[in-house]
Order: structure tokens, then sequence, then C-alpha cells
């Protein structure tokens, strides 16, 4: 099989958001509304167990207050959220995981598709490709985000859209034809159900997800960068993920 798409997901692949932003920027939230909570990096290791960000503030209010909260403070915060999030990225709290530049580039010029899948907001995306991704966001034919969809990660919709649109477009004609780029469980859960390969690239949440069974990924690598150690999988003979070693990864999966 030829490698003819990718899909990257983008919270902790493309750059390690969850730990460095999201939760910074939930707990900025929480301040500016007088709330005693403050999820360090343990603590949101946890509730990062709960898909999306309106999601984590409503439970974490349920549980502090003992009763589901209104719906507008839940919309509110995460509103504030939002915008603690788009400063840090305008600061350059943030950087691109080491690799994912090399990797789209090298994808887009050998006419590679790639799109953005995620069940992330729509802004929040638009703000990291504006502030890290810049003229690279150009290697993405299509993003498929939060508002898109119905269910969000692990469930497979996401990818069942992302790979429809790809086939329908002519760009594939079977899963083994395009590779996932994930990095948690969450992300190959969603990947596998959805019937395609996936390639994870540990996040610092994603590595130390106890849920996580690499089993059913292509291959498992610490980082796409230089210093790339493969947990599972074949080895990488060129010393980083290259398109070279995400073609070996197109061959069937173990039983």
């Amino acid at each position: 099989m030829a490698l003819r798409a990718l899909l990257w997901d983008v919270d902790g692949t493309l750059a390690e958001t969850e730990r460095d932003g999201h939760r910074v920027a939930f707990n900025r939230a929480f301040a500016g509304a007088d709330l005693p909570v403050c999820w360090d990096q343990d603590t949101y290791a946890r509730w990062l167990g709960i898909s999306g960000g309106h999601e984590r503030i409503q439970a974490q209010l349920a549980l502090l207050e003992g009763t589901p909260p209104e719906p507008q403070r839940v919309a509110d915060l995460q509103t504030a959220k939002q915008h603690h999030y788009q400063q840090l990225l305008a600061g350059g709290a943030l950087q691109l995981r080491p690799g994912v530049a090399d990797l789209l580039q090298e994808a887009h010029r050998a006419g590679v598709v790639q799109a953005i899948v995620t069940t992330s907001g729509r802004q929040a995306v638009q703000g990291l490709v504006d502030h890290l991704l810049g003229p690279l966001n150009q290697a993405f034919a299509f993003w498929v985000c939060g508002e898109d969809v119905r269910h969000k990660k692990p469930d497979p919709e996401a990818y069942g859209l992302a790979y429809e649109r790809l086939s329908r477009e002519g760009h594939v004609g079977a899963a083994d034809e395009l590779l996932v780029i994930e990095d948690s469980a969450h992300g190959l859960s969603a990947a596998r159900s959805a019937g395609l390969p996936c390639l994870l690239t540990l996040s610092h949440y994603g590595g130390s997800d106890r849920q996580l069974d690499w089993g059913t990924a292509r291959a498992v690598v610490s980082e796409l960068g230089p210093a790339a150690q493969v947990l599972q999988g074949p080895p990488c003979h060129q010393g980083q993920i290259t398109l070279s070693y995400l073609q070996a990864l197109l061959r069937p999966a173990r039983p």
C-alpha cells in the first residue's frame, strides 16, 4: 500500500498543549472566577479521562459544589479558559513538538494529503495554527473539529468523517492507504474503532496513560524528532520519524 494521507491529532500530538496550555488556561479561568480549584499536572491527568473542556468544567463544578452547575456559568468559564489559552499561544508558551514541522513538510512535498482530526474546538485549533504553524498550515487540506461531530474521542466519529471525505474526494481507496498520528489512549481507540491504522507519538500525558493498550498501534514512538525512540514497531534507522518509516507501517496489522 502507498501512503496517500495523514490524519493528525492536535492536542499532545502537534504540541504539548494539554500540560502547558489547556491546564494552565483552566486554572486561570478558575482563579478569575474565585473558585478554589487549581489542577496540578497529576490532577489534570485524571481530568483528561473526561473528553472536552466544557465537560471537564461541568464535572469539576458538580464535584466541588454538589449540584449540577448552570449551563451559562459553564459556558462563561469555558469562554474565559479559551481566552487564556489564546494568550498563552500568543505569548510563546507553546511550541511544536520535535519532528512535527519536518514530517509535515516532507509529506506535503511528497503530495501526501494531510488533515487535522480533533474534537477540540475550532477556535483553539485556529489559535494553534496561527501562532505555531504559520505557512505550514498550507499542508492541511481540511480540518475536522469538535463542532463537526456529535461525539468526541474516543468515539470514532471524527475519524470516520475524515475517512469518508478522503474517500469521496478520491484521495484514498482503502483504509491502509492512510495513517493516523495520535498521542493518547483516547485517540488510538478512536482511530482503531474507525478501522484506521495509527502511529502513537507519546505526549506527556499519553505516555503515562494506564489505559493505553499499545497492541493496536502500528508503532509507538517517544517523539517524531531526532531523539525518537521506537517503543513498539519496526526499528527506525533514519534517526527520526520520516515518511519512509510511516510507509513501512502500512503492512497488515498484527492480530
